[in-house]
């Protein structure tokens, strides 16, 4: 790789390996202008928080402040190598526009308040609230950056503390699926594959996941497999000609809304072909005989007319998969957020069983997570759900759980399922919920319809406390701003998509008077007197050392099991895979090896939903179908989206990411280096559309919806016709958290509706019905997005200099304009 500049290659050169051997280490370092490795005080153990792969990386320390990053070449997930947010963002950190003190809201304005009155005012608000009308007034909204020890506290305190109900994390909008399908086939959470499967497999599908953006030192793997010998074949579904569009043996490019037909008839072909592991399916699964019914609805001729893809092309990518060998296949927020995700998703899963392809080297899913530490909400419910996996509708769990918190049952509220965030909004909309917490994440650029969610966030019956690191859109709308410490200025855990879990060590101190979101939630507790049913504070921990023990017992024994694993075991090492206990102390690479699921009625976190109507199963209809604890295949029929296109609005909207930005660029937008790589809202039209619009590479243009509109530059692209592409990461200030609008219409949550997947409640956010139209030129030619150019896959790209280690010591030359530094 040399010195290259990540921006214009956010996957640096390759270091090719074949199918089997170990990936060569690569170690990336970025450090401020000027440094070298020896101006260096101190390398502190962390990993990346701005995407959820999990890389490990070491934080470069001089004179008390972060001056960069340099990938751990030891780490599991990582081998060395860092994307360009893991080497830019960090600088975020040190924004001179940080919250170092809390505010609190006086005659409409906030001002600045000591930590005393702010809590004051959130405890006092509280304790009211619980005198009027109980638990049920109070809500919290979380996010997927913080730390697993956090999550779990938080998690005690609303659901064993309070005993309310309403607690979910943005991992709503982003993971929800994820966890969703894996219950639904498995009966519980938990990734079966591991990213080493990318090493072994002969196959990779990408099922709505563009890696090579949200992932991208996954994506290096993969890229590194396919320039070294034997590389495997790669199926992608994705609506746009992505990087890994464009790297792919086949690539479906379906219509928005139409992935349970897609998924139905590869399964169609698969099955007809008789590609089946008979032998498995028989041993190891329940339902196969209704999914071969069901796809027999589903020819090729039907499902290339539903999903306008070409047949021809739909049976070479079912032939590519049934004739795999060792089949990984990626699944992520193309059909999660769409229309019938979970059904989707779980027709993945179906395709993994019904071939025999788990627990093997190479045979594997990854349910993919969008952010850093959305698995630890899951883990440690913090999106609603019970911690470690227990079972909302299983008494015995209740109870447990209840012996692990030392609290009464009754305390933890299971009399309905979780609350998820699109819910909790309808009842602050209605005034039954009455102060919402908001943690982490700034729903007022990140949720659908959002003119919607600013009138309900903005109501004055509402209060709003929200605890951030920057006065976002959000915070803006609060009556108590509390100041957070961050990534790098805190102690925690946290585990990535193929069950990782990594040690952040704190490296510096936060700004002014910050503080961890730990020791936010411990003082919140210790201020309203919660306590256990001997009297005794129910969160009896202050560091997150005593709170990763603590959440240890409470996963002993349960599928995420963390007992095996300590702070000191993770300083200085890899990361370590749960289940991590005395049975597998070195940790666990892959789930289900041998066909023994988590699925018993009695120990299963869920009994599943009707995939149509998510109505929950009743144990005893669970235990009747799957009395064996076997996997279950669920079949799927497809159902056209709520939204069609009409003459009115004749396109389909989907929204995106980039690979510069994070979110609604709270941090990424304060890096120089990515907020000049994509300092604006773009779209994505394609050729055909733009001749029949009128629209040149360029040009300003409008997209609209019912709900609303955005004007942005356009760029002519991959895309298929009759969609318009959005990235959803732009909000409505000058600068991410500045004071001054500068007008509505950046923001693509503006056009999407209300809508969710009926089992997941995840927002759908990619069939929109949408028209366009010329606004009028713009400053020339819009910049093209620089992973557009095809990356080296063959096996004749030149080595890295020097070897695989050349690098340890090289910083990256990144040339910054001078009116962003």
């Amino acid at each position: 790789m040399g010195r290259s500049d990540r921006i214009a290659e956010p996957w640096g050169t390759r270091t090719p390996y074949g199918q089997g051997e170990p990936w060569p280490s690569r170690v990336d370092t970025f450090l401020d202008e000027g440094l070298t490795e020896a101006d260096v005080d101190a390398w502190v153990q962390s990993a990346t928080i701005l995407h959820s792969n999990g890389d490990g990386l070491d934080i470069a320390v001089k004179d008390g402040r972060i001056v960069g990053v340099r990938g751990r070449v030891e780490d599991r997930v990582n081998h060395g190598r860092l994307g360009p947010k893991d080497l830019y963002g960090w600088q975020a950190n040190s924004s001179p526009d940080r919250l170092t003190h809390p505010l609190v809201r006086k005659d409409g304005e906030l001002v600045r308040a000591t930590w005393e009155e702010a809590m004051s005012r959130v405890v006092g608000r509280t304790k009211e609230l619980l005198d009027e009308q109980g638990a049920s007034a109070v809500g919290f909204y979380t996010t997927g950056q913080l730390f697993l020890e956090e999550y779990y506290t938080l998690g005690m305190v609303a659901h064993g503390g309070l005993g309310t109900n309403h607690v979910d994390g943005n991992t709503r909008l982003c993971t929800a699926t994820a966890a969703a399908a894996l219950k639904e086939t498995f009966a519980c959470d938990g990734q079966p594959g591991s990213y080493t499967d990318v090493d072994h497999a002969d196959v990779i599908c990408l099922y709505g996941h563009n890696m090579a953006e949200t992932q991208t030192v996954l994506w290096t793997r993969v890229l590194d497999r396919l320039a070294g010998p034997n590389p495997p074949r790669v199926v992608c579904v994705d609506p746009r000609e992505t990087p890994v569009a464009r790297a792919a043996t086949v690539h479906l490019a379906p219509r928005p809304g139409t992935n349970v037909a897609l998924m139905n008839g590869l399964l169609h072909l698969v099955v007809a072909a008789d590609q089946v592991d008979h032998d498995y399916l028989e041993a190891h699964a329940v339902g196969f005989d209704e999914l071969r019914e069901r796809v027999a609805d589903y020819p090729p001729e039907k499902v290339a007319e539903i999903c306008d893809v070409p047949e021809e092309r739909l049976r070479e990518a079912a032939h590519v998969i049934g004739s795999a060998e060792r089949l990984l296949s990626t699944v992520l927020q193309g059909f999660y957020q769409s229309h019938q995700a979970t059904a989707a998703a779980v027709q993945v899963n179906n395709v993994h069983v019904v071939r025999g392809m788990l627990g093997r080297p190479g045979c594997g899913i990854l349910q993919m997570n969008g952010q850093p530490t959305a698995q630890n909400t899951r883990e440690a419910g913090a999106d609603g759900d019970l911690p470690g996996f227990r079972n909302w509708s299983n008494d015995a769990h209740v109870q447990d759980l209840a012996r692990v918190w030392n609290v009464d049952p009754m305390r933890i509220p299971h009399y309905s399922p979780p609350t998820h965030v699109m819910q909790m909004i309808r009842y602050v909309e209605e005034g039954s919920i009455r102060m919402l917490w908001v943690q982490g994440t700034n729903p007022a650029v990140s949720l659908p319809e959002l003119h919607r969610i600013r009138s309900v966030l903005s109501q004055d019956r509402l209060f709003l406390v929200v605890q951030d690191i920057f006065l976002s859109e959000t915070a803006q709308l609060a009556d108590v701003v509390l100041p957070a410490a961050t990534w790098g200025e805190k102690t925690g855990t946290f585990t990535n998509v193929d069950r990782t879990v990594h040690l952040s060590l704190k490296a510096v101190e936060p700004p002014g008077e910050a503080r961890p979101d730990l020791d936010i939630f411990v003082d919140y507790a210790h201020r309203l007197g919660l306590q256990d049913k001997d009297g005794q504070p129910l969160v009896k921990w202050s560091t997150p050392e005593e709170a990763f023990e603590a959440w240890k017992e409470c996963t002993r024994g349960r599928p995420c099991d963390y007992t095996g694993i300590t702070y000191d075991k993770l300083r200085g090492a890899s990361g370590i895979q749960w289940p991590c206990n005395d049975e597998h102390p070195d940790g666990t690479e892959r789930l289900y090896a041998d066909g023994q699921f988590w699925s018993d009625a009695a120990y299963c976190e869920s009994y599943g939903r009707d995939l149509v109507t998510g109505a929950p199963l009743e144990p005893a209809e669970y235990k009747a179908l799957n009395p064996d604890a076997k996997a279950v295949i669920k079949a799927a029929e497809y159902l056209p989206p709520h939204e069609l296109p009409s003459q009115e609005f004749p396109l389909q909207l989907i929204t995106g990411r980039t690979v510069y930005h994070f979110h609604t660029r709270t941090k990424t937008g304060r890096a120089p280096q990515l907020q000049a790589a994509a300092p604006e809202v773009w779209m994505e039209v394609s050729a055909e559309d733009a001749a029949r619009y009128g629209l040149a590479e360029g040009d300003v243009a409008e997209v609209r919806t019912p709900r609303g509109s955005v004007v942005g530059q356009v760029r002519i692209s991959g895309v298929r016709r009759g969609v318009v592409f959005l990235p959803f990461h732009y909000g409505y200030w000058d600068t991410p958290g500045g004071s001054g609008p500068d007008g509505e219409g950046r923001a693509a949550n503006e056009l999407t509706l209300t809508d969710w997947d009926p089992a997941s409640k995840q927002p759908i956010f990619k069939t929109a019905a949408a028209a366009l139209r010329r606004v009028g030129p713009g400053d020339g030619p819009a910049p093209a997005p620089t992973t557009t150019a095809s990356a080296p896959v063959s096996g004749d790209v030149p080595p890295t200099r020097g070897g695989p280690d050349a690098l340890a010591d090289e910083s990256f030359d990144v040339r910054v304009p001078e009116e962003v530094r």
